[in-house]
């Protein structure tokens, strides 16, 4: 008895804290194709300013490594399309790539004119103690003053994302721990 007076609530502080510490893997664009081949040239930056980003969260990017990689490049090499100088090159066709840090992540296509073509991303990443406002807020206006530098521009938040599959599994199962170990609890008392 004394041995589930004690494991009970370790448990459930144990299931707390790896839910609201869950990554997520996101597939750019939302669809097996998007980042190959974005609908439209705008495509991926609405996606992304509509989905939250974490730290600890993923970025999935899919396309064909015999004509193509990701690079990771600077604001200045985003916003001219410039693939000279990258961050970091990811090759291989299926590329998972972390997001280690908070603020905005800045990703452009490398094969040759496409970046013009809308083939690149901007992700902002929150810090894990921003939380999702309660109600909707309000849109962003459609450009911000000028006085304003860009990085302090106001963005629309957009409502969180669902979980990803193997985490929550992962998590699903800690719950359902808590749950047979509650339960024992309860039958011995």
């Amino acid at each position: 008895m004394a041995f589930v007076r004690t494991i009970l609530p370790v448990l459930t502080i144990l299931f707390l804290f790896c839910s609201f510490s869950e990554a997520r893997d996101f597939l750019v664009g939302g669809k097996e194709n998007s980042w190959a081949s974005p609908s439209s040239a705008d495509s991926l930056i609405q996606w992304a300013e509509k989905t939250r980003f974490r730290v600890g969260d993923f970025l999935v990017f899919n396309y064909d490594p015999n004509t193509d990689s990701v690079l990771q490049v600077t604001k200045e090499e985003y916003e001219s399309c410039s693939n000279s100088n990258p961050v970091k090159e990811y090759k291989g066709g299926k590329t998972k790539v972390e997001l280690d840090r908070s603020g905005p992540f800045y990703f452009i296509s490398k094969a040759e004119g496409k970046c013009k073509k809308g083939q690149r991303l901007t992700v902002i990443v929150l810090s894990h103690g921003h939380r999702a406002p309660a109600h909707s807020p309000l849109p962003a206006p459609e450009q911000a003053p000028k006085s304003l530098p860009s990085e302090l521009a106001p963005t629309a938040l957009a409502p969180a994302p669902q979980v990803g599959g193997a985490n929550g599994v992962r998590c699903g199962f800690i719950g359902l721990l808590v749950g047979v170990v509650s339960l024992v609890g309860m039958i011995l008392n």
